[in-house]
Parts: C-alpha cells; structure tokens; sequence
C-alpha cells in the first residue's frame, strides 16, 4: 500500500475551494465570497470563504480547513482506541449553500483526509465525504441528474461504489429523532483507504470534482421560478431540519467543536434565517405534502 502523500492532498483540496468558489460566484452574477484567513491555537489553521445576499445565494459557506495535534479528543478515541497516543492532522473542504429561491435546493458537499501517526508504528489514514441534496420543493428531473452525477463520479472505481455511497448516504442524513431524511441524498463514505492510497485519493478527487456539475445546473433551471410568502414560510421551516442534524448528528460538525476548530467557521453552515413552528403538518394535497410523500423517501432516483 503506498504511502500517503499528505502536501498532494492538501494542494488538491486548496485548489477545489477555488474552484468551486469561482464557479458559484459566477453564477450568482451579485456577490462574490469574502475570505477569512485563521489559525488554531492548538495547531493548523485554514481558510473560510462566505458569500451572502447575493442574487441567488442567501448565504453560503467554502470552507478549508487543516489542523493538527498531538492528541485527538476523547471523542475520537473512544470510537477508534487504536488512535490513542498518536498525534493527527485533518485537512477537508466543506460547504454548505442556502439559496434565496425555494425551489432551489439547499446543497451541501465535502471531502477530506485523516491521518493519524506515532513513531514506529505505521500511520493510520482514511478519506471521507460526499455530497447531498435538500430540495424543499421536489422534482424529479434534478433529483435524477443529482445522482446520475454521483453515480458517474463513482463508476471508475467499480459498478459497487455508488449503490454502496448511495445507500450510505441515505442512512447517515437521516434525523432519527424526526425518522425523516434531510433530503434526497447523494453520496457519503468514510474511513476510505481499501484501495489504496492512490485510488482512494483519486475517488475522493472524483467525487470533490463532480459538486459543481451536480449543483449548478440545478441552479439555472430554479433559480428564476416565481414563489411568494406561503413557499418562503415553508423553506424556513424545512431550515429547521438543517440545523438539527447539523448540531446533533453531523460528524464533521461535532469533530470540530470537540477538537477546538474555530467555532465560526464550522458553524458556517448553519442558514441565516430559520423558523420552527409548533407540531405543523403541511395541508393534504398541498406542494408542501408531496415533498414528504414523494421525496423525503429512498429511493432509487435514476429511474424515477
């Protein structure tokens, strides 16, 4: 098994927070991202990327991050007691984008890259990430290019890999507490190192790459559709969601304020304006059931 090459990674993940940055710029046509450039006390730093009120985008994050330490928190070892004692760097880039249009989907991507070292021993490593989709107003056409997208990152690598991601995905974006899905998926793996450090890195890079041809068209297609207060009061509310699997669930999200990451940057993700209602059901009948009906289902949407 080759060694890991930790400064390709890292170039590579710089490089793909460019451009993706430049690419949803571009789309938006208004506002373009500010950079915030910091460091870590314990050790590593990055470099947050946030757009906001732009003529599309309400608010978005692209986030790189690389820290480092010589002890991972309790949280980490308890999971993985063969890490104890051994020092860490992780290094990924995370994004979240919340549009203003409500039937454009809120989206959300990252990769990244675990290694975790003590002399003498050899390192232990992985990649993860993924990319998923939350429509707050389902259809079906952009749910069928999202994965057929993914399903075209993954092929490369084995006629396996995308059912397996797939799948993964569904199961992991799942708010137990709701027993409802974020949204219709996409693709989501970790502790990646089976194949190999070379194609392992290679199908991170070929998932990290497809986000923008996933996304984007999607986009275009939405962004312009007429919606008024009943579909804007409906997307808060679905918001909601979001940010409950964020704080309670996401893996990334809990890594980050455990291990002392800087709090701004890993709550960039989290939508500007949300609204919880008490025990609402949407209206039988209405465009707002048939997302619960339809779409926040599993279900196999390259053939739908």
């Amino acid at each position: 098994m080759s060694a890991p090459d930790i400064a390709a990674v890292k170039t590579y993940l710089l490089a793909l927070q460019d451009n993706i940055c430049e690419a949803l710029a571009q789309a938006d046509g208004k506002a373009g991202f500010e950079q915030d450039e910091w460091q870590r006390e314990a050790g590593g730093g990055g470099r947050t990327r946030v757009i906001s009120n732009g003529a599309v985008i309400e608010k978005g994050g692209v986030n790189f991050s690389h820290v480092f330490g010589d002890k991972l928190p309790g949280s980490a070892t308890a999971h993985r007691p063969e890490l104890a004692g051994r020092s860490f760097q992780a290094m990924g880039v995370s994004l979240v984008i919340h549009p203003h249009n409500p039937y454009v989907p809120t989206s959300h991507a990252n990769v990244r890259f675990f290694i975790a070292e003590k002399e003498g021993e050899e390192p232990v490593w992985w990649f993860g990430g993924g990319f998923d989709l939350t429509p707050y107003y389902g259809n079906d056409e952009d749910c069928r290019h999202w994965h057929q997208v993914a399903k075209a990152a993954c092929d490369p690598f084995g006629e396996e890999v995308y059912p397996r991601f797939k799948n993964w995905c569904d199961e992991y974006f799942h708010l137990k507490h709701r027993d409802e899905p974020r949204g219709v998926g996409g693709l989501f793996f970790d502790d990646l190192n089976e194949l190999g450090f070379e194609d392992s890195f290679a199908l991170m890079r070929s998932i990290g790459d497809a986000y923008i041809a996933a996304y984007l068209p999607i986009v275009q297609k939405r962004k312009d559709m007429e919606y008024g207060e009943r579909q804007r009061d409906f997307q808060l509310h679905r918001r909601g969601r979001y940010v409950e699997f964020n704080l309670v669930y996401d893996r990334g999200t809990l890594f980050g304020l455990q291990s002392g990451g800087r709090t701004e940057s890993i709550l960039m993700s989290l939508p500007p304006e949300v609204r919880w209602g008490y025990d609402w059901k949407p209206e039988a009948g209405s465009e707002e059931a048939v997302l619960y009906e339809r779409y926040l289902k599993p279900r196999n949407w390259l053939e739908v």
